[in-house]
This record gives C-alpha cells, sequence and structure tokens, in this order.
C-alpha cells in the first residue's frame, strides 16, 4: 500500500474524507493526491499523521504500529479500556484531554496518598 492509499485509509477508519483531514491539517485540497508522484514535505506529513493519530513511520509504511507515542497511547488504551471508551472516534483534540485529565486525577491520588 503506498502512502497515499494509507492516509486514505486511515482518514476512512476515522470517518474523514480527503478534504476534511486536509482542512483539519491545514494544507491545500490536493496536496495529499499529490504524493503520488512527488515526496511530501516532513511538516506537511506530520500535520496529517498529528491529525490522523498515527505515526510518520506508519504512513511511509516503515511500521505497522500506527502510533507515535507508543507510551501515551498505552495508557490511553488502558483508560479507554476500563472506562469503555472507544478511542476510534475520537480526536487527536480529545484523546489529549483525555490524557491529561487521567494524569490529572493520577497526580491527586499520589499526592493524596503522599499526603497520609
Amino acid at each position: 500500500m503506498n502512502l497515499v492509499e494509507r492516509i486514505k485509509t486511515i482518514a476512512h477508519k476515522r470517518s474523514m474524507t480527503i478534504k476534511d483531514l486536509s482542512i483539519k491539517a491545514g494544507i491545500g485540497p490536493k496536496t495529499i493526491s499529490n504524493w503520488r508522484d512527488r515526496n511530501p514535505q516532513t511538516e506537511t506529513l506530520q500535520k496529517v499523521a498529528d491529525v490522523l493519530g498515527v505515526s510518520v513511520d506508519y504512513l511511509l509504511g516503515n511500521t505497522d504500529d500506527m502510533h507515535a507515542n507508543k507510551k501515551d497511547e498505552s495508557t490511553a488504551d488502558l483508560i479507554a479500556a476500563h472506562w469503555g471508551i472507544d478511542l476510534d472516534n475520537l480526536s487527536q483534540e480529545e484523546k489529549a484531554i483525555i490524557m491529561a485529565r487521567a494524569r490529572d486525577y493520577v497526580k491527586g491520588l499520589v499526592d493524596a496518598f503522599e499526603s497520609k
């Protein structure tokens, strides 16, 4: 699967069109389709990866591991499993909010435990 096909597949899984993805990534509407004939700029590819919630290496086919930050994703997966949250339907921003709230909650527990 080439870069553009991989991007389309992931976007579809995220219920996004390429147009939606382009808007969220702040890139031109034809940018992704142009990657069939030329290599993307690193910064632009990173924007697309961030919106899709995958690593650049995954988009390029260098790995089958979709997630760039395994530590946060593993923690997010545990939180999602515990609370029954479907992460696939959340945006990166929503995932970041969940992670931040979880960190705050755990920090509060640790602080309370240490103060006893």
